[in-house]
């Protein structure tokens, strides 16, 4: 299992979390991302080489290249090789034993089963034993992380988290589409009714005290609505830099699918049902 290679289609947050526990497990991991990525996260997302060429999140570092050919000296130097080229072609080239839909883009996949030996997604809008062998479930709650073999993750709600007693005031959003251009840095604390960035000068502003917990990056052209920035109200800087409680979990549902499937092979094990306390 250990020498298989996986490549995500996606380098933010949720996507990031998975990424590194795969690659502290012994896998080799590839990623694809746009060229211009829109996470928020961006300390601790792996695409954010892209914007650095080299980006380190809790020890394990990613690089930016610009070839096929520089996938195997990357991953042969123990890094976490991104790439912008389109995923088909670095799938047709790599071959790789998984593949996965991070991205949580809730759009109808463009993808199926053929794709790889195994194909994982994960959350909503993605059917399982159609589009992808298993989805990971990335609703909070009691299911978050449970392995979906049959259908489809749950619907998402539209409303954040609950952090610190605020969900949607908590999360900046660009008032029209434009270009952002940043006041403030990730990891900042700010107060309500400061001005943590433009877009096309309309100036968006804090509706909550606490950390900047993450700022899309500057210069992104954005439509309007579109979530640019997330600030946590529980004020403690670190967690701008740590992979999150969901992201361990929905990586942790990653990983067992994977184990699962290379372990008991024709014979994975079905879909657990959920115990009836009827």
């Amino acid at each position: 299992m250990f020498q298989k290679t996986v490549l995500f289609r996606g380098g933010g947050d949720i996507a990031s979390a998975s990424i590194y526990k795969l690659k502290k497990s012994g896998l080799r991991v590839v990623v694809c991302e746009l060229e211009k990525p829109t996470c928020v996260r961006r300390k601790v997302s792996f695409c954010n080489a892209i914007f650095e060429d080299e980006w380190e999140i809790q020890g394990e570092t990613s690089r930016y290249i610009q070839s096929l050919a520089d996938i195997e000296p990357t991953l042969d130097a123990g890094l976490i090789p991104v790439l912008t080229i389109p995923d088909r072609d670095v799938l047709d080239f790599l071959k790789p034993d998984v593949f996965i839909d991070a991205t949580i883009s809730k759009k109808m996949p463009d993808y199926d089963t053929s794709w790889a030996p195994l194909v994982i997604g994960l959350g909503p809008g993605i059917v399982a034993g159609v589009r992808a062998h298993v989805v990971v479930e990335t609703q909070r709650g009691h299911l978050l992380g449970s392995l979906i073999r049959e259908g489809s993750a749950i619907a998402d709600t539209g409303t954040p988290f609950l952090i610190g007693g605020h969900d949607s005031d908590r999360v900046l959003r660009a008032p029209h589409a434009g270009t952002v251009e940043s006041r403030l840095d990730i990891c900042e604390n700010v107060q309500e009714g400061d001005t943590i960035l433009t877009v096309d000068g309309t100036e968006v502003k804090a509706q909550v005290t606490g950390v900047l917990r993450g700022l899309i990056a500057p210069g992104s052209n954005v439509i309007e609505g579109q979530k640019i920035g997330d600030i946590d109200p529980r004020n403690v800087a670190v967690y701008c830099r740590i992979i999150s409680d969901k992201g361990r979990c929905i990586a942790g549902g990653v990983l067992e699918a994977i184990a699962s499937f290379f372990y008991y092979g024709a014979k994975e094990p079905s879909q657990t049902p959920l115990p009836d306390c009827g």
